[in-house]
C-alpha cells in the first residue's frame, strides 16, 4: 500500500529517508574519494563528478535543461529534491545562479552542504531539509523552480506544482527533467527511485503536462529524451558487467544506490527498452490566473 504523503513529516518522509538516506553518507563518500586518491581537503567539482548528479545522463542533462530553460545569470533558483547537490552546484558554478536546494532526505541535505563547502560554493548555494508539498519559502521568492528526477516519488504532483507556482515570481520558470510512465506496461522493480510500487508514482508525459498547465503554467518547450537515456544506461550496465570481479568498487552512483546497483541499473534498461518508462524535459512559464490581481508584489528570501 502506498505510504501517506498527504501532510509533511509523515510515514512518507520516513519511507523516503529509509530508501535514500544511508547513514553518514557524506563521510562514506569522502572515504571513497580518499581511497581513490583524491585530495579530500582540496576537492573540486571534477573530483566528485562521477557521484555528483544522481539522475540519468548526469551533468550533460543538467546543462541541457538549463540551456533550454534559458537560465539567466544571477537567477534565484529553487532545486526541489536536490539530492547531494550536484545540479545546484552546476547552476551556481556554470550559470552564475544563486541556488537553494531542498530535499526531504535529511542525509542528502547534510552531504550536499558538506560537498558544497568542500568545493568552495557555499556563498552561492545552500541547502535545507523540507517537503515539496509545503515549501518553507515566501511567495514569489524565486526566478526558477527546478525539478530533476523528483516527481516520480511524489503522488500529489498537483500540490507540488501549486507550491512551485506560489514561490515563483510572475512569469517565472518551472524546469522539469523527469521519469514518466510509458505505454509498455508496469515498471519492473527495483529501480533507483523505488524498491516497489509504494514509493513510485509515475504518470504518463501527457498527464504530467496537463497537471502543470492546470496549475497555472504555459508550456514553453517539452522534449522526449528517452532514447539518449537508454543509450546512457546501456553504457552504465555494460561498464558494470565488464568490470573484473576482483576490481575495486568504482567511484560512482553505486555509492548512492547501494548493493543493488547492478540490478537497479539493469531494470532501468529493461524498462526503457520495453517502453515501461519514458524520460522528458520540459520548461513552463508561470502565468497569472483570473483570481489574481495586478497588486501582487514579489517577496524575497535572505540569501
Amino acid at each position: 500500500m502506498p505510504v501517506d504523503e498527504s501532510t509533511p513529516d509523515t510515514a512518507y518522509e520516513a519511507a523516503l529517508n529509509d530508501h535514500y538516506g544511508a547513514a553518514d553518507l557524506g563521510d562514506e563518500i569522502l572515504d571513497a574519494l580518499d581511497a581513490a586518491g583524491k585530495d579530500i581537503d582540496a576537492l573540486t567539482r571534477a573530483d566528485i563528478a562521477s557521484i555528483d548528479e544522481f539522475h540519468i545522463r548526469g551533468l550533460e542533462a543538467t546543462r541541457e535543461v538549463a540551456d533550454i530553460a534559458g537560465i539567466e545569470d544571477h537567477a534565484r533558483v529553487l532545486d526541489v529534491g536536490c539530492g547531494i547537490g550536484g545540479p545546484a552546484r552546476t547552476l551556481a558554478a556554470e550559470f552564475d545562479c544563486d541556488v537553494v536546494g531542498i530535499d526531504v532526505v535529511e542525509e542528502y541535505c547534510r552531504a550536499a552542504t558538506l560537498f558544497t563547502d568542500r568545493v568552495g560554493l557555499s556563498d552561492e548555494v545552500r541547502f535545507q531539509h523540507g517537503n515539496a508539498l509545503d515549501l518553507p519559502f515566501e511567495d514569489e521568492a524565486f526566478d526558477v523552480v527546478w525539478f530533476e528526477h523528483t516527481l516520480m516519488n511524489i503522488e500529489a504532483k498537483e500540490v507540488a506544482f501549486e507550491e512551485a507556482r506560489r514561490v515563483l515570481r510572475p512569469e517565472g520558470t518551472l524546469a522539469l527533467y523527469e521519469i514518466c510512465a510509458g505505454p509498455g506496461g508496469d515498471t519492473v522493480f527495483p529501480v533507483p527511485w523505488a524498491s516497489d510500487t509504494s514509493l513510485s508514482y509515475l504518470v504518463h508525459p501527457e498527464r504530467l503536462r496537463d497537471l502543470v498547465i492546470d496549475t497555472g503554467f504555459d508550456e514553453v518547450v517539452r522534449r522526449d529524451v528517452t532514447e539518449p537515456s537508454l543509450e546512457w544506461f546501456r553504457d552504465v550496465v555494460e561498464s558494470m558487467q565488464s568490470r573484473p570481479p576482483e576490481a575495486p568498487q568504482p567511484l560512482g552512483l553505486n555509492l548512492l544506490m547501494g548493493a543493488e546497483t547492478p540490478v537497479k541499473a539493469t531494470n532501468v534498461v529493461q524498462n526503457l527498452e520495453e517502453g515501461r518508462i519514458a524520460v522528458i524535459q520540459g520548461v513552463y512559464e508561470r502565468v497569472s490566473l483570473s483570481s489574481e490581481t495586478s497588486s501582487e508584489t514579489a517577496t524575497t528570501i535572505d540569501w
